[in-house]
C-alpha cells in the first residue's frame, strides 16, 4: 500500500474514533460505524482489531470505563448509578460487571482507592498516532503565580497525585477552579524518562503565598515571556500529537531558541467535568 492510501485508510479509522468519542452515551453498532468509514460491514470487525489490536467492542467498552474511572475519582458528589449512565450503561449492574470484570475491582472499590498503575495496563492498545498540522502563535506569558504539586514516578500514577492536589483545592479554597488557571509543568518526557525519575506538575494559579499544607503543594511562578503556543483538542492522552510536531517540524526551521523553562500546558477545561473529545488545552514552549 503506498503512502497516499496509507494516510487515506488511517484519515477513516480516524473519522471512526473521533465519532465513537463523541457518541460515547449512544449505542454503537457495527453497522454505523462502518458506515462512519465507508467500509464494508462484514469485515469491519477484522480491520478495526487489525489496525488497534483490539475489538471495536472493547475498545468502546474501555472508553467508557475510562471516563466512567474519572467520574468515580474525581467527582466524589454524583452517585454509582448516574455514572453508570452518564457513560452510557443502561443500568449500575451491567456497569459493576463490566468494571469488576475490566479491573479487577467493583466502582465503590476504585472511588475508595485508586491503582492508576494497573489501570492504566487495560489501555495499551494499539493507538495510531494521527498526523496533526499545528498552528503555532508566538504570544508573550505574563508572569503567573502558581501553587504545585511536583509529581515523582512513573508517568501512569500522575492521576494520584492530581488527586491530592484536588483534595488541596477543596479543602483550601486557594485556587479555585472556576475562577484560576490550571497548569501543568513538563518536567521531563515520559517517552524518554526512566519512570522511577519522571517529574510532572500539576497547579493552580494563586493570588498569594501558599501556606503548608499536608498534601505538599508549594508556591512556585512561570516566568514571563516569549512562548509558542499550539492548541490541542482532545484527550490529554494523545497530547504528544500536538507537541512532537512543534519540536519536530516547526523549531528547526523557525529560527527561534528555547528558554530555560520546560514546556507547559495551560488547561482551559478539565475531567471529569468536560468529555475527553471537548477537552481543550493550550501548549507553550518557552522561546529566548
Amino acid at each position: 500500500m503506498n503512502d497516499t492510501r496509507l494516510r487515506t485508510y488511517a484519515a477513516r479509522f480516524d473519522k471512526v474514533l473521533a465519532y465513537i468519542e463523541a457518541h460515547l452515551q449512544e449505542p454503537l453498532p457495527v453497522e454505523r460505524l462502518s458506515r462512519v468509514a465507508n467500509f464494508s460491514r462484514f469485515h469491519f470487525h477484522r480491520q478495526f482489531a487489525d489496525y488497534l489490536g483490539t475489538s471495536v467492542a472493547r475498545y468502546i467498552l474501555l472508553l467508557r470505563l475510562r471516563r466512567a474511572s474519572y467520574l468515580l475519582a474525581f467527582d466524589r458528589k454524583t452517585k454509582i448509578i448516574d455514572i453508570a449512565l452518564e457513560a452510557g450503561f443502561e443500568n449500575p449492574e451491567s456497569f459493576s460487571r463490566a468494571f469488576r470484570h475490566t479491573f479487577g475491582l467493583s466502582p465503590s472499590a476504585f472511588r475508595r482507592r485508586q491503582d492508576w498503575e494497573s489501570w492504566h495496563e487495560r489501555y495499551r492498545f494499539r493507538l495510531p498516532e494521527r498526523n496533526i498540522a499545528v498552528q503555532v502563535e508566538i504570544v508573550t506569558f505574563a508572569t503567573t503565580q502558581i501553587a504545585m504539586l511536583e509529581h515523582r514516578g512513573p508517568a501512569e500514577t500522575v492521576n494520584d497525585s492530581v488527586g491530592r492536589f484536588i483534595e488541596w483545592r477543596q479543602q483550601t479554597g486557594l485556587s479555585p477552579k472556576a475562577s484560576s488557571r490550571t497548569f501543568g509543568i513538563a518536567y521531563d518526557n515520559p517517552d524518554t524518562t526512566e519512570p522511577a525519575l519522571f517529574r510532572f506538575g500539576i497547579a493552580g494559579e494563586v493570588a498569594a503565598a501558599v501556606p503548608p499544607n499536608p498534601q505538599g503543594v508549594v508556591t512556585q511562578r512561570i516566568p514571563g515571556g516569549r512562548c509558542a503556543r499550539v492548541r490541542h483538542l482532545g484527550s490529554h492522552s494523545r497530547i504528544g500529537e500536538s507537541i512532537y510536531p512543534l519540536y519536530r517540524n516547526w523549531l528547526p526551521g523557525s529560527g527561534e531558541e528555547l528558554r530555560d523553562f520546560p514546556l507547559f500546558f495551560h488547561y482551559l477545561n478539565l475531567l471529569p467535568e468536560t468529555q475527553e473529545n471537548e477537552l481543550v488545552t493550550d501548549i507553550y514552549l518557552p522561546l529566548k
